[in-house]
């Protein structure tokens, strides 16, 4: 369905911390979200975020500009105040429809405190052109979502009958022999592809995914709320998807249960949280929402969701009580005067 494109530059205003859809995420480790863009080019069956041309809960999209994002980025760097940082290049949909990503990562590579720069897609949108362009900038690693290897399947979950399933594998190969770490990472998808996983395993030892991190990330697939839930489909337990790994990890030798250690990264001391949940603050109206129903309102330095508010312009002010601040994601809903 059509949607609003916003583009988030300087003089919009718009902070570029505090949404979980475009902008800067500092989960308390060093490892930060950089998110560019939130468009996808699929409309996968399990997808978290309802991203791609088929989303029905999605009223917006964003772009942000890469000079304003840089901007960001290197002050959120000189607050960690470390030299470890991972740069993970991420959206709610694909970063590889940003039309700037290798121009990003080359800027990303120029900061000292940067030692890793990684991504993740489903691969629609690389060229083989695009990996050397990617490989020259400084990327370190690409985790790339292949579901099945029968086209016919990789097409249902995508949910894109148009996909090329031959031309991602080839992709694949040739991130495997490129200076580009290759990390696999399908989501399993319990009824539907049981029986790939074991063929995904396979296909990565067999490419050489894995130089420098483990080569495989299996995904257990979770029916989040706002994301698309395959129907008949219910989630595996987690007791139960751990066995399945500890299993295969015996017959193929090779690390499956994965932990943040295992990619370097490491808790660390936040960037500072200047709203609190429970407060009751005022926002100033900035933008449409990401999903029908919301707002993007600042205050403080920080874009805040806004739930439930009424017809509003830009630049209005709201009073909103914050219900979340975790991760500086801030979420409030609107108050009545």
């Amino acid at each position: 369905m059509p949607r609003n494109l916003i583009r988030i530059e300087r003089s919009s205003g718009i902070p570029l911390i505090g949404s979980v859809a475009f902008g800067l995420i500092d989960r308390g480790t060093n490892l930060v979200q950089v998110r560019p863009i939130s468009t996808c080019a699929l409309s996968c069956i399990f997808c978290s975020t309802d991203a791609g041309p088929k989303s029905r809960k999605r009223q917006s999209e964003y772009i942000v500009d890469l000079e304003y994002l840089m901007e960001w980025f290197a002050a959120l760097v000189e607050e960690k105040s470390i030299d470890d940082i991972e740069a993970h290049i991420d959206t709610v949909g694909d970063p590889f429809t940003y039309p700037h990503i290798v121009e990003l990562v080359e800027r990303i590579r120029e900061i000292p405190e940067v030692k890793i720069i990684s991504s993740q897609t489903h691969g629609p949108m690389l060229t083989p052109d695009l990996i050397r362009r990617l490989e020259r900038a400084g990327m370190d690693r690409i985790n790339l979502s292949i579901d099945s290897l029968n086209e016919e399947k990789a097409r249902y979950l995508s949910g894109s009958p148009w996909l090329k399933l031959n031309r991602i594998l080839k992709i694949a190969k040739l991130i495997a022999e490129s200076s580009i770490d290759l990390l696999i990472a399908p989501v399993w998808v319990p009824g539907i592809n049981d029986g790939d996983i074991p063929e995904l395993i396979e296909f990565a030892l067999r490419i050489g995914a894995g130089k420098r991190w483990p080569p495989l990330g299996i995904q257990k697939y979770e029916a989040y709320r706002g994301g698309r839930k395959p129907k008949g489909i219910r989630p595996m337990k987690w007791k139960d998807f751990y066995k399945k790994l500890r299993e295969w990890e015996t017959e193929y030798g090779l690390k499956l249960i994965l932990k943040p250690e295992d990619f370097g990264i490491r808790k660390v001391r936040p960037i500072r949280n200047p709203i609190r949940k429970g407060e009751i603050l005022m926002a100033k109206v900035m933008a449409p929402g990401f999903k029908k129903g919301e707002i993007l309102a600042s205050a403080r330095g920080r874009i805040l969701t806004v739930l439930e508010a009424p017809p509003v312009e830009p630049g209005d002010m709201l009073k909103v009580r914050v219900i979340r601040d975790r991760d500086n994601i801030y979420y409030a809903r609107f108050i009545a005067n």
